[in-house]
């Protein structure tokens, strides 16, 4: 008897210890309370993508492929690409206005907003694809999100992650911090703005005019994602220099933003099934930029004759000591913005600490003693 005690003892405070852990929200205070079920619905997705793009535009796919079989059918999503339905950088207001009902997109886009919006996408030395994720799911940066967000009527999620994104391609060779002053550079969002304090001219224009721009002259370089959808745009025939590590966006979490009003009125199983589907878009984008960056590296080497370089220490060394300013600065723009900021500080320096002893040393040491 006593171990059939202890047995069932240890069941309930499994169970206990298990909703404790997870970020239930609502669904906790709920159990048992009815759903509500699923109404019939037609929902507009605009997103910042081209048409058909592999990687982000799958992102986006994926997300309406799973809310649509998730609810079998009940919840039919239509996805409008840049410019089908509007803009690429008109998809925020868009949804924020009841014009469509969701986005997928890169938050960074919308720091006219407000510039705290680029921590929930990346920031210059910040976080890994895995560390973002730690925060947003785990750290709090969900429920800050949720407060901004709100202010403009939306509701966001993280419905995908590119990674690692090098500095770029460029038409000649960047040899110390004088190279780049002056440069015409696509990039957006607070990489941008460091990249205007030490001497370049950094312009941010939609993923889908980059290609005609660097051919053009209109730029003289480009970051856009990484090997795979640097490929699929062919930059390698406008420019052979590839430029590694990148600074600005070491782990790019990519969103989908309903809208608020439309989020409030959802039962709690079609909003678990909205979760649902942003989360399975999220973790499988992991695996699948993974696989094929390495796969597209490979090709634009062997094949296309695409030159690697590392960028020089002193170009490296000024963009660190700009980005922390400038994150200084948003930190202090308002009470929100500073929350945010240090909440991001926070957990980053929490996986730092793991991942000192963890990823960066074994990693070193892979590369030292083994390759297969």
């Amino acid at each position: 008897m006593e171990r059939r005690k202890f047995l069932a003892g240890g069941a309930l405070g499994a169970a206990g210890l298990a909703v404790s852990a997870c970020d239930c929200g609502d669904y906790a205070k709920t159990i048992g309370a009815p759903t509500g079920g699923l109404q019939s619905r037609e929902l507009k997705m605009v997103t910042t993508w081209p048409k058909d793009f592999p990687g982000l535009g799958d992102m986006a796919e994926r997300v309406a492929q799973y809310i649509t079989e998730m609810s079998g059918g009940a919840m039919r999503v239509k996805i409008f690409a840049a410019g089908e339905l509007v803009g690429a950088f008109d998809a925020f207001d868009t949804v924020a206005n009841g014009g469509a009902d969701l986005y997928h997109g890169a938050e960074y886009y919308w720091v006219g907003k407000s510039k705290a919006y680029s921590f929930f996408t990346a920031v210059p030395f910040g976080m890994t694809n895995v560390e973002i994720m730690a925060w947003t799911e785990f750290g709090g940066g969900q429920q800050l999100w949720d407060e901004l967000a709100a202010k403009f009527n939306i509701k966001p999620f993280a419905a995908g992650n590119s990674g690692h994104q090098p500095f770029g391609w460029y038409k000649r060779e960047i040899n110390s911090l004088e190279d780049i002053k002056g440069m015409k550079i696509r990039m957006p969002g607070i990489g941008g703005e460091v990249l205007r304090r030490i001497g370049a001219a950094a312009v941010a224009i939609p993923g889908g005019e980059i290609y005609q721009a660097l051919q053009s002259g209109a730029i003289d370089g480009t970051e856009w994602v990484g090997p795979w959808n640097d490929l699929a745009f062919g930059f390698y025939r406008e420019a052979k220099f590839y430029y590694w590590p990148g600074f600005h966006e070491p782990g790019s979490q990519l969103a989908t933003g309903v809208n608020l009003k439309l989020w409030n009125s959802l039962s709690l199983q079609e909003k678990a099934i909205v979760k649902g589907a942003c989360w399975i878009a999220n973790n499988l984008s992991l695996a699948e930029y993974e696989h094929f960056n390495g796969v597209a590296l490979e090709e634009l080497i062997s094949k296309y004759g695409v030159q690697l370089r590392k960028l020089p220490d002193d170009v490296m060394a000024a963009l660190a000591r700009e980005t922390k300013a400038v994150l200084q600065e948003i930190a202090a723009e308002d009470d929100l913005s500073k929350r945010i900021y240090e909440s991001f500080r926070e957990s980053l320096k929490l996986s730092q600490s793991w991942s000192r002893i963890g990823d960066e040393a074994f990693l070193a040491a892979r590369r030292e003693l083994f390759s297969l």
